[in-house]
């Protein structure tokens, strides 16, 4: 597993990944506005990472850096459980200067087990547009 910045040549593919990936994982959301598009917006001003096996993009993670704030992390749904999201993840929390942090979607449990496994814990609970997360934090 590869993980490496970003190239403006990643866009169109990740923008389908972004849209299938939330389809997938999001399933309690109305679809129906989303478009692949939303990528564009939703990572606006952050940092990408891309994972890469054998030359198939497979994921990304969008970061904002100076927050410490993973933004986003998502992994193709034919890829799933095969490392990716750990090996992202892991490079997002290397490049944390302090404590970092996420908001899940408290619907996303398998999202939530992800995390926790790899030391995330809930300090908060709030309410944002596609319904209640948690706040979450990784202590370095």
């Amino acid at each position: 597993m590869i993980i490496r910045p970003y190239t403006e040549a990643d866009r169109p593919f990740l923008r389908t990944l972004f849209l299938a990936s939330r389809r997938h994982s999001w399933t309690w959301l109305d679809d129906s506005d989303w478009r692949l598009e939303d990528f564009d917006q939703a990572t606006l001003g952050e940092h990408i990472l891309v994972a890469e096996q054998d030359g198939h993009r497979v994921g990304f993670a969008a970061v904002l850096e100076q927050d410490n704030f993973l933004h986003s992390l998502f992994v193709d749904p034919d890829w799933q459980g095969s490392g990716a999201g750990s090996a992202l993840l892991q490079a997002v929390q290397r490049s944390f200067t302090s404590t970092g942090a996420l908001k899940c979607l408290a619907e996303n449990l398998q999202a939530q087990s992800f995390y926790k496994k790899h030391g995330w814990r809930t300090v908060a609970q709030g309410e944002s547009e596609q319904g209640e997360y948690l706040l979450m934090h990784f202590v370095l």
